[in-house]
Parts: C-alpha cells; sequence; structure tokens
C-alpha cells in the first residue's frame, strides 16, 4: 500500500480503466453467448465500474488477498474469442486453478488452460440445446418478486426460464402499477436493476425487456394460460396457502400447465428437495416438487458435509430469525403461541420444523436433530446455531478448514459460503447467494462438541436455491465452470 497521494490516485485510475474494459466483454459475454461471469458467486452482470472493483476488493473475505483485475481482465479478454456455448464461469475460482496448475507445471499458457478447462463450451456459440421453459409466479409477494428479479437478471438470450405471467388477486384499479412499484423498489433489497414500463391496457409489465402477463384470479384450476401463448409451464407457487398434493395439484388443472414446485415445506409424500443435496431425485414424472424452507436450505448442506467428515450423533438447530409478514406489526390475535405480540418490538420464541425437515433431504440425519426458533425485530437475514454432537473429535481449526475448502472446492460451493471477518454483521449478507455462509470466528469446538454459527439471507439466498431447483425441474441450467 502507497503513502504517496499521487501514486495512490494513479493506481486507483488506472483500476478504473480495467474495469471499463471489462464491462463491454462482460456484457457481450452475457448477450452473445449467455456466459454468466462471476466472482465467488457474486454476478458481474450489469455491474457498474465501481461494482466491478468492490466484487474484486471482497474476494480477500475468501483468499485473504484481493483479486487482481489483472488476472481477471486476461481471463474475459481469452473467453471473448473462445466462441463460447451457455456456461456459468467463476473467474476468481477459475484463475486459482490456473494459478495452481501453474505451480505445478501443468499449464503455463492461458488460452490453453481455458481451452481444456471450458473444452465442453468452447466452439459452442449458438448451439445452446436448452429448452426454454415458460415459469409462472402464482403470488407475487417477497418470494415471487425476488424469484422475478433473478429470473430477469438471468434472461440472457432467451433460452432457459422464461417468466411469462405472474397471477395474483385483484386489489384495487391501481393493482397493476402498484404490483410494478413493489417490484421496482424494495426497502431490503434496494431498487430494480433496470428500467421497468406498464402497460394498463395489455395487463402487462415489461422489465429489462421481459414482458410479463399480469392475471387476476382466486382460482388456481381455472386460469387459461394457453390463452396468453403460456403452455408446458412450471408454476411457482409461493402463495403457501396450498402445501399439500392435493391442493397444489389444482395447478394442473389449469390449461397450460405442466408442473408445479412450492416455495415452502411440502406435506405428505411431496418430495422436499433442497438443492445440491438431493436434487438428483427429481425425475421427469414428477409433477409437484416442493423447494423445503430458507432454513432447512441454510442448514442441510452444511450438515452433510460435517456428517461426512465428522459423524453427527445428534444435534440441536436454534435459528435467531428475522421476522416474516405472517407475524403482527402491532399485537394482535394469532393462533399461534406467542405470535400475537409485535414483531417489530418484540423477540418471539417459536418453534421451526426446519431440523425434522433436514432428513427429508437427508435421511441419514433422520430423529438426530431438534430445534427451535427466536424471532427477531430485523426485516431479513437469519442465523443458525448448530450445536452437534459428533462422532469423531475435532477442532476449531480443523472444521473452519474443511468448511472453507467445501465452500471454494466442492459440489457445494453454492450453497456454503464461509467467512473469518470479526466485523461482519447480519447487513452485511442481504443479497447473498449462497445458502448459508459460515462465520469461522465464531466457530466454537471441544472434543466431540461442534457449535457453528451460519448466516443466511432468508430471502434472496433462499430465492437463489428455489431458481436452481426450477432450472434442475426444466433442466435449462447452463454447465459451471471450474467444475468440482
Amino acid at each position: 500500500m502507497t503513502v504517496n497521494p499521487e501514486a495512490a490516485h494513479e493506481t486507483w485510475a488506472k483500476r478504473e480503466a480495467m474495469a471499463e474494459t471489462m464491462i463491454p466483454l462482460i456484457g457481450r459475454l452475457y448477450r452473445e453467448n449467455n456466459v454468466v461471469t462471476s466472482v465467488y458467486g457474486r454476478s458481474l452482470i450489469n455491474q457498474s465500474v465501481v461494482d466491478l472493483l468492490k466484487a474484486h476488493r471482497w474476494a480477500r473475505q475468501i483468499d485473504d488477498v484481493e483479486l487482481p483485475l489483472e488476472e481477471t481482465l486476461p481471463m474475459l479478454q481469452v473467453l471473448d474469442q473462445l466462441n463460447l456455448g451457455a456456461a456459468s464461469i467463476d473467474l476468481a475460482r477459475l484463475g486459482l486453478r490456473f494459478k495452481a496448475q501453474q505451480a505445478d507445471g501443468e499449464h503455463d499458457n492461458l488460452e490453453d488452460f481455458l481451452r481444456t478447462e471450458l473444452a465442453e463450451v468452447v466452439d459452442r456459440q449458438g448451439t445452446d440445446d436448452r429448452n426454454s421453459t415458460d415459469v409462472v409466479l402464482y403470488g407475487f409477494g417477497r418470494i415471487g418478486r425476488l424469484l422475478a428479479r433473478i429470473m430477469i437478471e438471468h434472461a440472457g438470450d432467451g433460452n432457459g426460464l422464461r417468466l411469462r405471467a405472474i397471477v395474483v388477486r385483484k386489489g384495487s384499479e391501481q393493482d397493476l402499477v402498484k404490483r410494478a412499484s413493489l417490484l421496482r423498489r424494495d426497502s431490503v433489497h434496494g431498487p430494480f436493476d433496470g428500467t421497468i414500463t406498464v402497460d394498463q391496457e395489455h395487463n402487462t409489465i415489461l422489465a429489462n425487456g421481459t414482458l410479463i402477463q399480469v392475471i387476476y384470479a382466486d382460482n388456481p384450476a381455472a386460469v387459461n394460460y394457453t390463452a396468453y401463448g403460456i403452455k408446458d409451464a412450471l408454476v411457482v407457487d409461493n402463495t403457501g396457502r396450498w402445501r399439500d398434493a392435493d391442493g397444489l395439484a389444482q395447478h394442473l388443472q389449469s390449461a397450460g400447465v405442466a408442473r408445479v414446485l412450492l416455495t415452502a415445506p411440502g406435506k405428505g409424500d411431496l418430495k422436499n428437495i433442497v438443492h445440491g443435496i438431493n436434487h438428483s431425485a427429481i425425475s421427469d414424472t414428477d409433477k409437484i416438487v416442493t423447494a423445503a424452507s430458507c432454513t432447512t436450505n441454510a442448514i442441510t448442506p452444511v450438515l452433510k458435509v460435517l456428517n461426512d467428515k465428522f459423524g453427527i450423533v445428534h444435534g440441536h438447530v436454534e435459528t435467531v430469525h428475522s421476522f416474516t409478514n405472517d407475524q403482527n406489526l402491532t399485537d394482535n390475535f394469532d393462533k399461534g403461541d406467542r405470535r400475537g405480540l409485535s414483531a417489530a418490538l418484540n423477540m418471539v420464541l417459536t418453534e421451526t420444523g426446519a431440523a425434522k425437515a433436514v432428513a427429508k433431504a437427508l435421511p441419514e440425519l433422520l430423529g438426530k436433530l431438534t430445534g427451535n426458533s427466536i424471532r427477531v425485530p430485523t426485516p431479513d437475514v437469519s442465523m443458525a446455531i448448530l450445536n452437534l454432537n459428533l462422532e469423531n473429535e475435532t477442532s476449531k481449526e480443523e472444521v473452519n478448514a474443511y468448511l472453507r475448502d467445501v465452500s471454494l472446492h466442492s459440489d457445494l460451493h453454492r450453497q456454503i459460503d464461509y467467512i473469518d471477518s470479526p466485523e461482519v454483521v447480519s447487513t452485511d449478507f442481504v443479497g447473498s447467494r449462497r445458502a448459508g455462509i459460515v462465520d469461522g470466528l465464531a466457530t466454537i469446538s471441544s472434543g466431540k462438541n461442534l457449535v457453528l454459527y451460519l448466516w443466511y439471507d432468508n430471502e434472496f439466498g433462499y430465492s437463489c436455491q428455489v431458481v436452481r431447483v426450477m432450472e434442475e425441474m426444466a433442466g435449462v441450467h447452463p454447465q459451471a465452470f471450474p467444475k468440482a
């Protein structure tokens, strides 16, 4: 770090210039090749110069050093020349692998390395064989609007998931304008990244080139989606009103619907899917699937890798969970214990089914976990505290090193993140795309006893997991590189 003001300014200007050079490369790869670039899971699509610099700076939370633009810019320049097919490429993780192979003498030429690593998509531009899938959001609340944002962001060249419609109950004469306004503005997640136009004559919302039909209906079995050109659609029910097979099957009675996904834990024999853990259990014959809960998605991946490595005898999960809109803003009657009192003024001790639900995705933990939840006066981001009794002794250092490695190099790197900053608080994780983030500094280990702290954005992080399940159901997820 320099102490010379002129040198500091010159260095900043140079880095700005490199980031400016990156923007058209990132944009062209996205628009023309359907390639999504990221830095440790942080998307670089539609980012400003400063946003790109911050993403590179943020990498120090993972690697302890800032990611140099001098490494990522040459990668982008080479990628731009490879005529790539659809892919999701993490520049930071790819760069780590290149440096490791350089050190081992395997590769010294960046282009040769990238051609080898990305061989499955090199010279595949325009050959994307993924079928596009029409998506209908049934309900447009907190999760529904975040799903819309993510799908619009991922729209790319139009292949993959295509958001075609939302279904809501008519609220007022200005209903369409108000729905669009809620998509445009969010008190937690900030403004929509783009432009939104409302067409009241045709009941549509145009968001960054994605035309969304707004359909007003009260009965999930009585919507004719084919009248809007929608066919073989995946309906994502985020109302939570129906959670069993019979209730959700109503959607299948509507013309144009092929499959249904519930954004909540399902009841009965419905498959509860945590992407990264049991998504391969989804079969072509499954008409109805559920995406479990935000907490189940946050804790299950970490519990799996801990069980694989150390064995879990039993454990207790305590969640410190942000309030949700099914609680009361002021004191009011509620059929649930303690939940009648103001969510904005109280910590509310309540139950959670997340611990038991883990076993639906991870049967080996059946009967081994208990759980409670404390609802707290924050609007988003929650924490799960895992108090575990292990089969094998371990240490804080071993556990943290293992989980950090898993977050970087395993098949669960999109689900598990790791951080060891002494300054982070809950708002630092708003917008996290990982299902859960291990707070390494808080880890406590004594022999066979382990206490682990996991942050998770119970809205956005969960929504990203839901989209991954949607892509799995539709068979439209692009290949991710580098391979684990």
